[in-house]
């Protein structure tokens, strides 16, 4: 199921009992934080999302905790499960082992592949620029204060679209944008991310500014796409078409040659000059923590336009768990096939929640070989986004990792400090406050894995207790009559 727009899908979690309006009127500053915080916090039917309708002081509702549940997560995506993508991307994985010298084998594949791969359509009437306000004021939006020591508002789920000057390949990606005055705000994109990547080719190439548009308020899958982890040259814009198995609308900006989501609620156009920074921050950030106040390049917006009565969308970010929680369980579930077909001995990851991402990963895998789980785990911290993981757990491939007693029972019990952990130096997370050096530190393996003669244990590794399966069937037919429910 593809969603049109923002407001198609909010009508879907309001038939589904999945939304709540509120009409009592609440401060954007602080109070929307708060209340969402608590919303979030619950389990079952009382975490929804929310549509705050009476936000003092400004006549645009706010949209918040849209994804807040796996239930709703998948429903964003347009599924029944997230399981359902990850069967698909799986699939598709599998087809370079298809023969080629069978005609047949080539015609059956031709529908998957045009289901997979919908490219952009471009479109000149968009939703999006039913209003055009050439002097920019960003003091309409009901733009969050999020928590009491931040740096001031920030726009929160903001896709940002920037270009390559050598290639014009696109990006998109999620920075938040910390509000410095009707016009400017804070770009805070890290060292890391391809927008950056971007902009540094832009200052490199002798050009004075790059071109930026900002999207607000999209197609669920064109926000979680801004998220995923995409190769640098993967358009998330195809990858979001391969999410809703129809192709994204895009229209161009007006003032900038940037385009963008045709349905989107607001684009704020603009761009960010080179070598001009400005102090952005604090800011509490998905950690619980604040981020700490640092120097980040300035986006100078020359147009917003936007829908007829928008909807200004947004998130909170803090202790866990929180909306983006769900956005990175559907990414560890979404991209666990491809993670198995560079390294196929994984069984299963874990990302827990209160680890907030990449602060912890938990591993099963088929152990064939010696000091296996080490290759693992060098393996894992040389990809992508998962270089920034602080502590990687292994375990063999009977282990259930989503259980995250078991998988600790097994470290408590199994390992030996000084063969089965490893430290290395490498990069970290921007937002990690906890090595001494900024954006780099010491990262943590421990190998629970059942340790093997080959790996220097001589002695006897005693076997694990468990009941037979005849006894814990019988049990479970007499367990009625035992009257102990």
């Amino acid at each position: 199921m593809a969603y049109r727009d923002l407001r198609d899908f909010a009508a879907e979690l309001e038939k589904r009992g999945l939304l709540k309006r509120i009409k009592a009127p609440v401060s954007c500053d602080l109070e929307i934080t708060e209340i969402t915080d608590r919303i979030s916090k619950r389990e079952g039917t009382g975490n929804v999302a929310l549509l705050f309708e009476n936000v003092v002081g400004y006549d645009i509702p706010v949209l918040i905790n849209a994804f807040g549940s796996m239930e709703r997560m998948a429903l964003a995506l347009g599924v029944g499960t997230i399981e359902e993508l990850a069967d698909e991307i799986r699939t598709m994985l599998q087809l370079p082992y298809i023969s080629f010298q069978n005609k047949m084998d080539v015609i059956s594949i031709i529908p998957m592949i045009k289901k997979a791969i919908n490219f952009p359509k471009y479109v000149k009437n968009a939703p999006c620029q039913e209003v055009i306000e050439r002097e920019p004021d960003l003091d309409k939006f009901p733009i969050l204060r999020c928590w009491p020591q931040d740096g001031g508002p920030f726009i929160t789920l903001p896709l940002v679209f920037t270009k390559n000057p050598a290639t014009g390949k696109r990006n998109v990606g999620m920075y938040r944008l910390q509000k410095y005055d009707k016009c400017t705000t804070g770009m805070h994109w890290h060292i890391h991310k391809n927008g950056a990547d971007n902009y540094r080719d832009t200052v490199a190439a002798g050009k004075k500014h790059m071109e930026v548009a900002v999207a607000i308020g999209t197609d669920p899958a064109l926000t979680y796409a801004a998220t995923a982890p995409l190769p640098r040259d993967v358009d998330e814009m195809v990858f979001a078409g391969f999410l809703r198995h129809k192709s994204v609308e895009l229209t161009k900006c007006i003032t900038v040659n940037v385009e963008v989501p045709a349905t989107s609620e607001i684009i704020l156009e603009g761009y960010v000059e080179a070598g001009e920074v400005r102090r952005e921050g604090p800011f509490g950030d998905h950690t619980g923590y604040y981020s700490l106040a640092d120097d980040y390049p300035v986006f100078h917006i020359t147009c917003i336009t936007h829908r007829k009565n928008p909807i200004y969308a947004a998130t909170i970010v803090g202790r866990p768990p929180m909306e983006d929680c769900y956005m990175a369980k559907a990414t560890e579930r979404i991209f666990l096939p491809v993670l198995q077909q560079i390294i196929p001995e994984i069984v299963d990851i874990n990302l827990p929640l209160t680890g907030v991402f990449h602060n912890c990963a938990m591993v099963s895998i088929k152990k064939t070989y010696p000091q296996q789980a080490k290759k693992v785990m060098q393996s894992i911290w040389g990809m992508g986004q998962m270089m920034f993981t602080k502590m990687i757990i292994v375990v063999d491939e009977h282990v259930d990792v989503q259980n995250e007693k078991e998988v600790w029972w097994r470290v408590f019990n199994n390992i030996d400090a000084k063969s089965d952990i490893i430290m290395i130096d490498g990069p970290l997370d921007a937002l990690d406050h906890s090595s001494p050096m900024a954006k780099w530190g010491t990262k943590l393996g421990i190998d629970a894995t059942k340790t093997w003669p080959e790996e220097g244990h001589t002695r006897e590794w005693p076997d694990e207790i468990s009941m037979s399966e005849i006894v814990k069937r019988n049990v479970t037919e007499k367990w009625k009559d035992l009257g102990l429910d």
